[in-house]
């Protein structure tokens, strides 16, 4: 008497499972032509955008479409970022903000809740560095580099997390360097290194914290490219030939060389990549 009900439960199951592969079939084409790199329409909010790499970052998001929130403590060099950016046919709002300041983040990342609605990208990108040996490094330079590498992406992160957070969604690209791991041999950096490496901590333990929010957190290192911070060590030939002596590849980063990284970790090509470092820095920590 049993056996009907038992080929009723049977064929309810193989309709079932048959519709689950028909399901796994639609989403498997789907995703097969999907642009898994496609930041079209997203926000981007970039920290330190008034020159050097901020201004390569927002170049390479706008040419792909992003919506752009640039800030830094220099407003009349971010009008001239927001004309190039624009000239690109991308959106852009400028605010000014000091990273190291609490409360200006907080009403920098208002002002641009305001105007998008929304922030999909944070790529914190502000930094600062100087050399001193240890013995002569001023307390205040060690304050400063600190504040504004290390607690400028924790002040942030944590402004904008708030924001990911009621989205669930969010990609958090923090600026290391190969001095988050490595140090340098003939320049003392031990400020810069110490905020490179609370950089790479502070993204690992972020991400783990943040995962159920659907939020990534990742980090690259680049190596020496030439920018604003940099300007006169690439430009010295002492320099250059211990950049010889240390790459593999003897050369120092070219621009557009960290699109690439970049563009990953701020699509959705990242969405199983989270407390990651990736070193760009032409094979520098490979030996």
């Amino acid at each position: 008497m049993r056996k009907p009900l038992y080929l009723a439960k049977f064929f309810i199951i193989s309709i079932c499972l048959r519709h689950s592969r028909i399901v796994l079939k639609i989403d498997c084409r789907r995703k097969q032509n999907e642009n898994y790199f496609d930041v079209q329409g997203k926000v981007a909010y970039i920290t330190g955008a008034s020159s050097g790499l901020g201004v390569q970052f927002a170049e390479c998001l706008a040419e792909q479409g992003c919506k752009l929130a640039l800030t830094a403590r220099r407003v009349e060099k971010l009008e001239e970022v927001k004309k190039q950016i624009e000239a690109l046919g991308a959106e852009c709002f400028i605010t000014s903000c000091d990273v190291t300041d609490p409360q200006s983040v907080k009403e920098a990342v208002a002002a641009i809740k305001e105007h998008y609605g929304r922030i999909d990208i944070l790529v914190n990108t502000a930094g600062v560095a100087s050399s001193y040996p240890m013995e002569e490094l001023p307390y205040e330079e060690w304050d400063r580099i600190i504040k504004t590498n290390l607690y400028g992406t924790f002040n942030c992160s944590q402004e904008i997390g708030k924001i990911m957070i009621e989205q669930k969604y969010g990609k958090i690209i923090n600026l290391g360097s190969i001095h988050s791991k490595d140090a340098m041999e003939y320049v003392p950096l031990v400020p810069y290194c110490a905020s490179k490496g609370g950089v790479l901590m502070l993204t690992k333990d972020l991400a783990v914290e943040w995962a159920k929010y659907n939020i990534t957190v990742n980090a690259f290192g680049p190596a020496y490219f030439a920018s604003e911070m940099t300007g006169q060590l690439v430009s010295d030939e002492g320099f250059l030939q211990l950049i010889e002596a240390n790459c593999p590849m003897k050369r120092i980063g070219a621009a557009g060389e960290l699109n690439g990284i970049l563009l990953y970790f701020a699509s959705d090509a990242s969405s199983y990549t989270t407390g990651t470092y990736i070193p760009i820095d032409g094979g520098w920590t490979s030996k």
